[in-house]
């Protein structure tokens, strides 16, 4: 996965907030994944426009991390969601 990748949520898939439980979750068609804060923090900037790399460089800015480490385990924890089918990657 590039940099340049865009990320988005398929028809059918959303994040939701599971009050009872205090956390993030993305349901989908027949399924549901409970995130972690990190998860979540990185689905929250999936918006269809901005690709792998402007979300790392946002959440790098915000975790005062290094922005190649956030921009490799982003790259990670999508294609992972990809390869579930609970998220799209354009190559943009």
């Amino acid at each position: 996965m590039t940099p340049a990748a865009i990320p988005s949520l398929p028809r059918g898939v959303r994040l939701h907030h599971d009050r009872l439980r205090g956390a993030e979750v993305l349901l989908g068609p027949e399924r549901a994944l409970m995130l972690d804060p990190v998860g979540a923090a990185v689905l929250a900037e999936v918006d269809g426009r901005r690709s792998v790399g402007a979300i790392a460089a946002v959440l790098a800015r915000r975790y005062d991390a290094p922005e190649d480490a956030i921009r490799a385990d982003i790259a990670e924890f999508l294609g992972d969601l990809a390869d579930r089918r609970l998220v799209d990657l354009d190559d943009g």
